[in-house]
């Protein structure tokens, strides 16, 4: 079998031969190579999809979802609850004021007390409350805006100053 092809090129055929069959061998090892790789994948990606309990991962990402969609629904409930109950909580009494004396010099032990309770608004009351030997004396007074539209004895001012102030109070007591 000679070729005047090859003789005019001067390439002996035999070197061709060896060429292809190390050529063939180099792709068989890349075939073999790219095919284990590929094994590897394919049961990598099968054991992902499966999921834990057979289920697939779909099923498992739906699940997700529904559960973060669960959590966002709760969250936009709490944050609605929070805000009603901060709505709620301007008008109820938050600010306490008491200051215990005695109303009248006979009597001893601080037994008469003025106790002022405000709103986040600074409205609310004060009640003050007489002890003596004959009985005791209750008075309640209004307070609008931190101010009395009756005059208030020094008991009551000063409790209402602690009620006004009460948070001021509270911070400085803590630091100590």
């Amino acid at each position: 079998m000679d070729s005047k092809i090859l003789k005019a090129l001067g390439i002996d055929p035999a070197f061709i031969f060896i060429f292809l069959l190390i050529l063939i061998i180099v792709l068989f090892v890349l075939y073999v190579n790219v095919t284990m790789k590929y094994n590897r994948l394919k049961s990598s990606y099968m054991t992902f999809m499966r999921g834990k309990d057979g289920k697939t991962l779909e099923e498992s990402m739906k699940e997700r979802f529904a559960e973060v969609e669960a959590i966002l629904k709760y969250t936009k409930q709490n944050r609605l609850d929070i805000q009603k109950i901060n709505k709620r909580l301007e008008s109820t009494y938050q600010k306490i004021g008491i200051v215990k004396y005695d109303a009248f010099n006979e009597m001893g032990g601080k037994l008469s007390f003025a106790l002022a309770m405000l709103d986040n608004n600074n409205n609310g009351w004060i009640i003050n409350a007489m002890h003596s030997r004959e009985g005791c004396y209750t008075y309640v007074k209004e307070i609008v805006k931190g101010e009395s539209y009756v005059e208030l004895a020094e008991e009551e001012a000063e409790a209402l100053d602690r009620a006004i102030f009460h948070d001021a109070y509270n911070m400085e007591t803590e630091k100590k």
